[in-house]
């Protein structure tokens, strides 16, 4: 007998938040929200985040932007942690090691995304971190014991490359320029932060996600805050502007708290599948804002790229597919 023939709806959706968020010690708004409204509110918080680095990085060197960012971010997820759940502190060897993974590649490894944009769109480094969920599919059949790809699978996740390759055409002649190095940077935070997704997912870790999400913050966070100082980045060189500290501020807690707790409560209410579509709304939403308030050209070989990426996650995920589509569908239509 399955839980729903015996629970509540209200019931299931609250076992279904228990595990991301622990034994809960006050009520939570997460299942009030509708799902689609979730997920339209993750897909825009997560979207902006790519111009907002880019308003940010006219005021702030790179990598103290981004330890700014994920202190603040921290700060705001371990206090809901603490508030929420009974879950917060790291007891077990696994969840050291995830906090471990998740800080140096999972945030750490995004200090290389505020690094190439300097050098690219907004836009296109969103497009560019839309690979993330067939990466995450090719290391975890590599790392996760459990992970199985098909030769389906296989495909997509060249195709997937193939698109990648087309937005950062390297070639000979522009290999090194500012403007491929940039996209090459974010190409490789990309699979860092995948890296670390992967394995934290198989460190087994036992604390509540809002928990683990914020200590791995606090890590990565203070990693990249050593390498800015040690590459020459001064809190000297910072611009007090309003704009730079509402820009933080944003990317903080809106970006980055809240964007990560409605993520973590839409990926267990409707499952990964439609959690990575965010990853590819994410980027309509960043190119239309780079459009239309930075004035940024949309360019041909970005949406050609994009939409081969997309080609090959439908590849990757064509059984998961069918079976979503079925299910809205309804039997007998």
């Amino acid at each position: 007998m399955s839980v729903g023939d015996t629970d509540s709806a209200p019931t299931v959706a609250n076992k279904a938040a228990a595990r991301v968020y622990g034994n809960s010690r006050m009520d939570t708004n997460s299942t009030r929200v509708p799902t689609f409204a979730l997920f339209l509110l993750v897909t825009v918080l997560f979207g902006t985040a790519f111009p907002a680095i880019e308003v940010g990085l006219a005021f702030l060197p790179p990598l103290l932007f981004a330890a700014a960012r994920y202190y603040l971010s921290a700060t705001v997820l371990l206090a809901y942690a603490v508030l929420a759940t009974d879950r917060w502190r790291p007891r077990t060897q696994g969840d050291r090691t995830a906090v471990a993974a998740g800080g140096v590649l999972f945030i750490g490894g995004t200090g290389f995304t505020f690094l190439g944009q300097q050098f690219t769109t907004g836009g296109v480094a969103s497009i560019i971190v839309s690979l993330s969920p067939i990466l995450t599919a090719l290391l975890g059949w590599g790392l996760l014991p459990d992970e199985r790809l098909s030769a389906r699978g296989f495909l997509g996740v060249v195709v997937g490359f193939i698109g990648v390759a087309i937005i950062v055409d390297p070639t000979p002649t522009n290999l090194l320029d500012q403007t491929s190095v940039g996209r090459l940077l974010i190409l490789i935070a990309t699979a860092v932060v995948t890296l670390g997704t992967v394995l934290v997912r198989r460190s087994h870790p036992t604390l509540a996600v809002p928990a683990l999400t914020g200590w791995s913050m606090l890590v990565g966070a203070s990693i990249q805050l050593v390498i800015g100082v040690a590459l020459g980045e001064s809190p000297a060189a910072v611009e007090f502007e309003p704009a730079a500290a509402a820009t933080v501020i944003y990317l903080g807690v809106f970006a980055g708290a809240v964007a990560f707790l409605g993520y973590f409560t839409l990926l267990d209410r409707s499952g990964a599948l439609e959690a990575n579509l965010v990853t590819y709304v994410n980027p309509v939403v960043a190119l239309v804002i780079g459009h239309v308030l930075l004035r940024e050209p949309v360019s041909v070989t970005a949406l050609v790229g994009f939409l081969v990426i997309l080609v090959g996650f439908a590849l990757l995920k064509n059984k998961e597919l069918v079976a979503t589509l079925s299910e809205y569908r309804g039997p007998g239509r």
